[in-house]
């Protein structure tokens, strides 16, 4: 049947991260990338802690953030990350792919290095750019913010 999966080929479990706070066309891209990898996509949300330590902390709250993503179609499984070690999660879910966002600053090679110093199964790649993306969710802030700054965020009714 149409859509059945091949009993004697393996199931490909794929996993990507990120933080999602402001769903873009780019975010929709990667997850639907990332889907074609395999049979079950698994997206893992960076904590709040994490996001406001590591970029700018989050307007939207993790918990809605998780729910965002998880009502996305290509989306089977979104979870939140462990506090601290970033790694665990992977250990846990046992991916076979762990697909990088094009504009994430970890390297493939680095990545892959610590889930063999791990013994974790799994083959890291890097998912292509998005061209006509929004240039992301810092880039979308900004041009709200400018906009409310001018006053022409929301026009005057007549």
């Amino acid at each position: 049947m149409e859509g059945d999966i091949d009993p004697r080929r393996p199931h490909v479990r794929v996993m990507t991260t990120g933080v999602f706070d402001l769903l873009h066309p780019g975010h929709l891209h990667m997850l639907e990338e990332a889907k074609k990898l395999g049979d079950e996509l698994v997206v893992v949300l960076a904590r709040d802690e994490s996001v406001a330590r590591e970029k700018h902390r989050p307007v939207t709250p993790e918990e809605h953030r998780r729910d965002m993503v998880a009502a996305l179609k290509p989306v089977d499984l979104a979870v939140l990350g462990h506090h601290g070690d970033y790694y665990r999660i992977v250990e846990e879910l046992e991916p076979n792919v762990f697909a990088l966002g094009f504009d994430q600053s970890y390297k493939v090679a680095d990545v892959q290095a610590e889930f063999d110093r791990r013994g974790i199964d799994c083959t890291v790649v890097r998912l292509p750019q998005f061209v006509g993306d929004l240039d992301g969710t810092r880039k979308i802030v900004e041009r709200i913010a400018a906009r409310a700054a001018e006053k022409t965020l929301y026009p005057k009714e007549p």
